[in-house]
């Protein structure tokens, strides 16, 4: 009861651990990390999926070249039959060494020749006329 007190712990847990280390020994009582659910895809699997996604939305059908956590969901359910949570992929993709790159945002009918003369020309002579 001293022990359980000193721990913190319950008294039924100081007698099971007891009766551990009395069968055991003293490697009975090491932790042991949990290790965690099984993966659902296995390292072939996820390195074709690292090839399908190189391939780009495109090709199966999307109209953006972006690859969103819904897209690669329905992507993984319908060439592995596997069902992934959009979070759940998210740590996927991490695992896998991909990282969330948001594009910028650009006018599609922005002329970038014409921005860059401005740039250059245009904005200095606007800027030391104001002085």
């Amino acid at each position: 009861m001293e022990v359980a007190k000193l721990l913190g712990v319950s008294c039924s847990s100081v007698s099971k651990w007891k009766g551990f280390y009395q069968r055991q020994g003293p490697e009975a009582l090491k932790s042991k990390p949990h290790p965690g659910p099984s993966p659902k895809l296995t390292r072939v699997q996820k390195q074709r999926l690292g090839q399908l996604l190189l391939q780009g939305p495109g090709k199966y059908g999307y109209a953006t070249e972006l690859w969103t956590l819904q897209r690669i969901v329905k992507l993984i359910r319908s060439r592995f039959g596997v069902t992934y949570d959009p979070s759940g992929v998210w740590h996927l993709m991490r695992s896998l060494g991909w990282s969330y790159i948001k594009p910028k945002k650009q006018a599609g009918e922005c002329d970038v020749a014409t921005i860059g003369t401005w740039r250059h020309r245009d904005r200095p002579r606007i800027q030391k006329s104001s002085k």
